[in-house]
């Protein structure tokens, strides 16, 4: 078990609050993603690898052979080549043209999303001789960034014809693909295929065709085209509630901590900032080192819950920026004793999505939001 290098100095890597990472899950996800869609898989590890640690997870993604690596900025990429990873990357969020010759130094294949950013990455990779690797990003419903589809033909003329870039591939992103019902997918898909048909009435080499994302792995086999981009789903988690388990995918992440303190709080007696919960009857309650200066969200105040020697007891009054506490009733537990927020113990399991439900947001939100302040350890091959 080793715990990866980030914000936290080395003295505090004893630190009781952790997040353990099983690689051999992750392992298992990817080939699992891999047998379900037949076709190759750009693993996405953006925002610090949904919380798994950026360095960690490319280079496991790496050793088990995935085809393509995807990041939100050119700084992700940037850290990724830094700690030797050599798999093809792709840059998905917009460019400035400032930044383009940090993509081409760097190998970095770069999203292209209008003919004004084209230009960009052409002047840039004439100034500096090499052709740039490009993905041309098509606006299907997003309305983020990309050409729409309806207006994509001279846009892809030029790429085409361009002697500085090389077309590599043509994307667009679905916006309602974690619901299975979705009838926007579909249409998306169709308004893709149409931007790509001008590629083929060019007669040109059709690029990597990729669209499905998380949603699109698990219920649209229609989208999974040339490639797929997992993301939520390759770290074994569901993107929705109302997303199916198609795939037999596991959770790689567990979020661990340890009491700290123990004590017995009168009836009648306030609990944290705002004396928002009061103690019912004489009571057990023990203090967990764990806050939302960590990213555990303070939404769970007085609605999350944890697992302590096997037995699921609520949060009580409002997390603090450091610690929380539990109200154990007239359960037992000492300083030290093991508290599960996310993960299993003697059974009993607290998931990602029944995390965020409490909170009232989205699994991507929690994994997300836990921080370099809290130590990551890795477990497995």
């Amino acid at each position: 078990m080793q715990p990866t290098p980030g914000l936290m100095p080395p003295a505090v890597s004893g630190r009781p609050t952790r997040i353990v990472v099983d690689l051999d899950q992750l392992t298992h996800n990817l080939r699992s993603i891999r047998a379900h869609v037949g076709v190759p898989v750009m693993g996405i590890v953006k925002a610090n690898a949904y919380g798994h640690g950026l360095v960690p997870v490319a280079l496991h993604l790496q050793a088990q052979g995935v085809d393509q690596l995807g990041v939100a900025f050119v700084e992700e990429g940037m850290a990724l080549r830094q700690a030797g990873i050599t798999t093809p990357i792709l840059v998905l969020g917009g460019i400035l043209g400032r930044q383009v010759t940090q993509y081409l130094a760097h190998d970095l294949e770069i999203t292209v999303s209008s003919i004004d950013k084209l230009r960009q990455v052409e002047a840039a990779a004439q100034a500096m001789g090499r052709k740039a690797v490009i993905h041309l990003k098509i606006d299907t419903g997003m309305e983020r960034i990309g050409v729409h589809s309806y207006s994509a033909r001279a846009f892809i003329e030029a790429a085409v014809a361009s002697p500085w870039c090389e077309l590599k591939g043509i994307y667009s992103h679905l916006a309602c693909a974690d619901d299975p019902d979705s009838a926007m997918t579909l249409q998306q898909l169709e308004r893709f295929q149409d931007a790509c048909g001008h590629i083929e009435r060019m007669g040109a080499p059709m690029p990597l065709r990729h669209l499905a994302n998380s949603g699109g792995v698990l219920h649209f086999p229609q989208t999974w085209l040339d490639m797929v981009r997992p993301g939520i789903v390759m770290y074994g988690v569901l993107p929705d509630p109302a997303s199916r388990r198609t795939i037999d995918v596991r959770p790689a992440m567990s979020l661990a901590s340890q009491v700290v303190y123990f004590k017995v709080v009168k009836a009648g007696n306030t609990v944290s900032y705002g004396a928002t919960w009061t103690a019912p009857r004489d009571t057990r309650v023990v203090t967990v080192p764990i806050g939302y200066g960590d990213g555990y969200p303070r939404a769970l105040s007085s609605r999350g819950e944890v697992l302590i020697r096997g037995q699921r007891y609520p949060i009580v009054g409002r997390i603090c920026m450091d610690q929380f506490m539990v109200d154990i009733g007239e359960g037992s537990a000492w300083n030290e004793d093991e508290v599960i927020l996310i993960g299993v113990q003697d059974g009993e399991r607290i998931t990602v999505e029944t995390v965020a439900r409490q909170a009232g947001t989205i699994p991507y939100e929690i994994l997300v939001g836990l921080n370099d302040r809290i130590p990551r350890e890795y477990r497995g091959s």
